[in-house]
């Protein structure tokens, strides 16, 4: 049995396409899968809080010396990384905004990386902590951001999510990107790609 970690990060509803392809995936795969675990949140609904000074102070210190307000301050991070390491695997739900991500699930991250909880800094440099994961993250953009479009250069979602997620050990991801989604008829097959790759995928992942 595996333990699966599904988020949303879009702040739309029935509107919303990650939602939707998210919400495809998971559900194939639990059909194909009954006896997994899948837990759910939804950062676009109920946004994490942003990083401040209380959690720097409280990230950075031990945990014997947390004064009670230290200690709320980083309630919220410790279980977020305790439900991030709980699972086996993650399907996370993200729109574009700006060529990048939404601030709900940059301050999902933010909470999430942590010296020496998902990451560890020793002699030889960073070393990511959350390993044996796979992620699948199901991307929407309004426009054509695949590699052979002219508008790839703008694409800052996929590479950082590579890069942060790769960061605390996450290196086996999938990205199911649904391009065009502004555009009509390309939205139509491009939505119709995403599902066959969904499908493709639940019998490799």
């Amino acid at each position: 049995m595996a333990n699966i970690l599904h988020i949303d990060s879009s702040p739309r509803g029935e509107r919303s396409h990650s939602r939707e392809l998210s919400k495809e995936f998971v559900s194939a795969w639990k059909a194909a899968h009954p006896e997994d675990a899948i837990a759910y949140r939804d950062l676009g609904h109920y946004p994490v809080p942003h990083v401040d000074e209380a959690w720097i102070a409280a990230a950075f210190s031990p945990a014997e010396t947390h004064t009670p307000e230290l200690a709320e301050a980083i309630r919220i991070s410790d279980e977020l990384v305790d439900e991030l390491l709980a699972a086996d695997r993650y399907v996370f739900g993200v729109p574009m905004y700006n060529f990048n991500i939404p601030s709900t699930f940059k301050a999902y991250i933010d909470q999430i990386v942590r010296i020496n909880r998902t990451v560890a800094l020793d002699a030889q440099g960073f070393k990511g902590l959350v390993e044996g994961k796979k992620a699948v993250i199901i991307t929407a953009r309004g426009g054509d951001f695949s590699p052979t479009s002219p508008a790839s250069a703008y694409d800052f979602q996929e590479p950082y999510l590579r890069t942060i997620f790769g960061f605390i050990g996450i290196t086996d991801i999938q990205f199911i990107n649904a391009n065009s989604l502004n555009e009509g008829d390309a939205r139509t097959q491009s939505l119709s790609e995403a599902r066959a790759t969904i499908q493709d995928l639940i019998s490799q992942w």
